[in-house]
């Protein structure tokens, strides 16, 4: 996809910080419906005769939108090398010349 050369001004579009018309819109006609869908949500998690997923994934949404979604962890396993040995100038010299007496 081509786009416009490196160090060019942007022209055009929406100004930086400013918000998509568009997506506000959806998002305040959603909002209309929070209520309505907290409440759907709360009748799914008791119900009874609904599927166990169904019921658990109403109370995850529900749990989600009143206490923020959980924090996600990561596992990292990091090996360190251990650092290089740091030669002398007598060693580099000795360690040029027998490279270059190879070649």
């Amino acid at each position: 996809m081509a786009g416009r050369p490196k160090g060019t001004p942007k022209t055009g579009g929406r100004k930086p910080g400013s918000r998509n018309k568009a997506t506000a819109d959806v998002k305040a006609a959603a909002q209309e419906y929070g209520e309505e869908a907290v409440c759907m949500l709360a009748q799914i998690m008791r119900g009874a005769e609904m599927p166990p997923a169904a019921r658990v994934s109403a109370a995850k949404e529900l749990l989600d939108r009143g206490y923020g979604k959980a924090p996600q962890t990561i596992d990292q396993t990091t090996t360190v090398k251990p650092p290089l040995p740091v030669l002398g100038q007598d060693e580099l010299r000795e360690a040029a010349q027998s490279a270059a007496e190879k070649f």
